[in-house]
C-alpha cells in the first residue's frame, strides 16, 4: 500500500482535475490509499461521482487554499497549518502519507515543503527534477527551477540525487549522467560547472556513470539518463522545449488542413500522427519531484487535466515503491561523509 496525500485545491482547476485525476491513478494502482485535503463543499459532490476513490480515501476539510499568484512568504503566513497545501505536506511529515502531490503554486509548495519536511542532512539547496521525453525514451533533468544559481558543491548534490531518482524511476543500477554546459570540451563553461565536473569525477561513483559535459540538444537525444544544471538554465530549457513542442504541433495542424490533398494524406497517415502526438503529449511526463527534503513531494503542472494529474500521482507512486528517499540517503551517507556544508537555505520567491 502506498499512501498519497493530495492538495485537492491546488492548480488552475482544483478539485475538477485533482479528484478525477486521483481516480484515474487508482484504476492503475488499486493499492493506493489517498488522504485528500480540500474544501468539502467543492470536493464532496465530485467524490460522490467516483465511489471507488471515495472508498479508498480519507477526506479532510480545509478552509484555506493557496492562490497560484501568491508569493511563498505570503502563502506561508496565510496558510501555515490551515491550507490544503500545507496539510497535504504535513501529512508526509507526520508519517500519515508517503508522498504529497499538488498542482499548486510552485514557490509556495517549495517553501512549505522546506518548512514542514526540512532539508536532508548535508544538502544545502533543494532541486526540482523533471522527466523529459527523448528519442531513446525518457531522461531526468534537474534543477528546473528551485535553486537559481548553484555552486559546484550544490551541482554535486544534484548529481547524487538525480542518479538516485533515475535508479528508482528507470530501475537501472548505474544511470549515465551529464552536466549541462555550453560545449563538451573541458575548457568551456562557467567555473562552477567545471569544478562540479571535477568533483563528480573524483568521487568515482559506483552508482552513476559520469559521461561528462552535454549540450542542450543532448537532452532530447537522450544522450544520458540524467542531466544536471542549475535552476535558471533548467527552467528556461524546460519552457523552451514545451513551447517548441506546441509550435511543431501547430505547424503540423496547419499543414494537414491546408488543402484537400493534405487532409487525405493525414487520414492515410493518421496512425503515425497519433503516435507522434502521444510522444509529444506533455501530460504523459507530468510531475516534478522535489529532491533534497526529508520526504517526497510531487509538483504537477498547474494547468494540466485529469490525465496529467494522474501521471503526477503515478510518479509519486513509483518514487515510493522504488525507495527514492532511501536511495538518496544511502548515496549521501556514502559520498558526502566528511564534506563541509556551507551557505544558507534560502527560498526563491520567484520560483
Amino acid at each position: 500500500m502506498v499512501r498519497i496525500s493530495v492538495d485537492v485545491m491546488g492548480g488552475d482547476f482544483g478539485p475538477k482535475v485533482a479528484i478525477p485525476g486521483a481516480a484515474k491513478a487508482l484504476e492503475r494502482h488499486p493499492e493506493i490509499r489517498f488522504v485528500l485535503f480540500g474544501n468539502a463543499a467543492e470536493c464532496e459532490p465530485l467524490l460522490a461521482q467516483h465511489p471507488k476513490l471515495k472508498a479508498a480515501s480519507t477526506f479532510h476539510h480545509c478552509d484555506v487554499a493557496v492562490a497560484m499568484d501568491e508569493k511563498p512568504s505570503q502563502a506561508l503566513r496565510r496558510g501555515r497549518g490551515k491550507s490544503s497545501m500545507w496539510q497535504s505536506i504535513d501529512a508526509v511529515a507526520k508519517g500519515q502519507a508517503d508522498v504529497a502531490v499538488s498542482a499548486g503554486n510552485t514557490g509556495a509548495l517549495m517553501a512549505m515543503s522546506k518548512f514542514c519536511l526540512r532539508m536532508m542532512a548535508n544538502i544545502e539547496r533543494p532541486a526540482i527534477a523533471g522527466i523529459w521525453p527523448t528519442l531513446k525514451g525518457e531522461s531526468i533533468v534537474l534543477d528546473i527551477g528551485a535553486t537559481i544559481g548553484a555552486d559546484a558543491n550544490q551541482l554535486f548534490d544534484f548529481a547524487l540525487m538525480g542518479g538516485a531518482m533515475a535508479r528508482a524511476l528507470f530501475e537501472i543500477d548505474r544511470p549515465t549522467l551529464g552536466l549541462l554546459n555550453v560545449g563538451v570540451e573541458e575548457i568551456k563553461g562557467q567555473e562552477e560547472v567545471k569544478a562540479a565536473g571535477q568533483l563528480i569525477r573524483e568521487a568515482n561513483f559506483d552508482t552513476i556513470d559520469y559521461y561528462g559535459f552535454v549540450e542542450g540538444d543532448d537532452i532530447g537525444r537522450g544522450t544520458v539518463d540524467v542531466v544536471v544544471t542549475e535552476g535558471f538554465a533548467g527552467n528556461i530549457a524546460l519552457k523552451a522545449a514545451e513551447g517548441t513542442a506546441r509550435q511543431i504541433a501547430e505547424y503540423l495542424r496547419a499543414a494537414m488542413s491546408r488543402t484537400l490533398l493534405a487532409k487525405l494524406g493525414y487520414l492515410l497517415a493518421k496512425g503515425a500522427f497519433d503516435r507522434v502526438r502521444e510522444k509529444m503529449d506533455p501530460r504523459k511526463v507530468n510531475g516534478g519531484v522535489f529532491l533534497g527534503l526529508n520526504g517526497i513531494v510531487i509538483k504537477s503542472h498547474g494547468g494540466t487535466d485529469a490525465e496529467g494529474f494522474a501521471a503526477a500521482v503515478d510518479v509519486g507512486y513509483d518514487m515510493v515503491r522504488n525507495g527514492l528517499k532511501d536511495k538518496i540517503e544511502n548515496d549521501l551517507q556514502k559520498y558526502h561523509a566528511g564534506r563541509p556544508v556551507e551557505g544558507a537555505q534560502g527560498v526563491n520567491d520567484g520560483v
